[in-house]
């Protein structure tokens, strides 16, 4: 549960935080370290609920266990894009979303 609790949340960081701000003179990272970078933690998003389907999958190997976090990362920021879009009629298709995207 707490892998796929993280990958939202990763997921959501993702698509309205996350980004590495270039300066356009010299090239360099502006926001090299992460003290600088924004990242999302389970703090800044409110009530997430994971569920499973209850059926046993021995396929994947005898224990039926598999990593699902970077999985659960993925569907975030489609979700949020659909969103936006019925919200607000406007497609955004590159990441972050940020405001300043749905003025222009």
């Amino acid at each position: 549960m707490s892998q796929v609790y993280g990958g939202v949340v990763w997921g959501i960081g993702a698509a309205l935080s996350e980004a590495s701000e270039v300066d356009p003179r010299f090239g360099g990272f502006l926001n090299n370290n992460i003290a600088e970078y924004q990242i999302a933690v389970n703090g800044d998003v409110r009530e997430i609920e994971v569920d499973f389907v209850d059926e046993s999958d021995d396929r994947f190997n005898a224990v039926g266990a598999k990593g699902v976090g970077e999985v659960a990362c993925v569907g975030a920021a489609g979700a949020i894009a659909n969103a936006i879009h019925h919200a607000t009629g406007k497609r955004l298709r590159s990441l972050p979303m940020r405001l300043d995207d749905l003025l222009t």
